[in-house]
């Protein structure tokens, strides 16, 4: 014979709890949702995700597709070792065509606004680097306002961002705005000079300054702090506003802690360039060969220049961006649209 099936007993009760009528759960305060009987743990995750926790990815693959831009101005008397550094910072070579002049033909020279743009690519992400020069300044016996052109540049670019974003065509807005600003000091002086405070002065309101010590190897590692503490002394004493670094999130680790509070103490940064490659103990490193042995680029024993590159391209370079976005343009559009009401 065919086995019986015997009803399944359930434990009296069960259903009972889900028995009420709406109106009566409504009367003694029992949810609408607590009335339908529990899924499994695995069925109730998966009801509970609804996706948006991947708008990062999303944004992530807008953003490299689109590509990154980012203008960045060197300034400084002639010989500080500009080109060097902007060379080696990105390894390209920006200045191959570039003509020296001498010493009659810069004694007429006005300062000068060149830019150099060029296209990288690095793992699949594309950077447009736009590099502006300004060869002359603080070359000229007599150096009057000699940052006029270049405070002048700046503000151009800011009125043609505001024209370009109040237009009809804002979907491609080519953002030129200078983002930084390297700041070359000499090393051969105590601290900064004239013309170094006033061109400082008039540009602190408008791009992000970070001062650089250039040609660091001509110092020791003693003058080299004395003369840190001399240029962070004179720019608190003179109200100058150089780039100042965010604070560290609570929830970073602690290993970024470390770095940011070693970038904050680092600056101004002591820098050295080249863009040749010598022999240093079995292993090929970009350098400077000198009688008594070498300076590496990239050894942080010996100049700042890993500190510098990091804070400008792996670590801030989008807060430069953001601040120069939210304070220095936003300061601008809000004098323009003062003085058009």
């Amino acid at each position: 014979d065919p086995p019986v099936l015997q009803p399944l007993a359930l434990p009296q009760g069960l259903f009972e709890s889900h028995s009420l009528s709406l109106c009566e759960a409504q009367a003694e305060g029992v949810a609408h949702t607590d009335l339908l009987p529990s899924t499994s743990a695995p069925q109730d995750h998966e009801k509970q995700y609804v996706g948006f926790a991947t708008l990062p990815n999303q944004v992530h693959r807008k953003s490299v597709k689109k590509g990154f831009d980012f203008t960045l101005m060197v300034a400084g008397e002639s010989g500080l070792g500009k080109s060097t550094l902007v060379n080696s910072l990105f390894l390209t070579d920006l200045y191959k065509d570039r003509k020296l002049l001498n010493a009659e033909e810069r004694i007429n020279q006005t300062v000068e606004i060149i830019k150099h743009t060029v296209d990288i690519e690095e793992k699949g992400v594309k950077l447009k680097l736009t590099i502006v020069d300004t060869p002359g300044f603080g070359d000229a016996v007599n150096n009057t306002e000699c940052w006029k052109p270049i405070t002048d540049y700046i503000d151009q670019q800011f009125e043609q961002y505001f024209r370009d974003e109040s237009g009809l065509n804002r979907k491609n807005i080519q953002d030129n705005r200078v983002h930084c600003c390297l700041y070359f000091i000499s090393p051969f002086g105590h601290g900064l000079r004239p013309v170094d405070v006033e061109f400082m002065k008039a540009l602190h309101e408008k791009v992000n300054i970070v001062p650089l010590i250039a040609k660091a190897d001509c110092l020791i590692p003693s003058e080299i702090r004395k003369l840190k503490e001399r240029i962070r002394e004179e720019i608190d004493k003179f109200g100058i506003k150089v780039y100042q670094f965010p604070e560290c999130d609570s929830d970073e680790d602690e290993e970024f802690k470390q770095q940011d509070r070693e970038l904050k103490e680092s600056a101004p940064f002591a820098v050295i360039g080249s863009n040749t490659v010598v022999e240093a103990k079995g292993q090929r490193v970009r350098g400077r060969l000198y009688p008594w042995g070498i300076v590496e680029v990239e050894n942080q024993a010996h100049c700042d220049f890993v500190k510098l590159r990091n804070m400008l391209i792996r670590t801030h370079m989008h807060d430069l961006k953001d601040v120069t976005c939210d304070v220095h343009y936003e300061n601008y559009r809000a004098q323009c649209i003062q003085q058009m009401t």
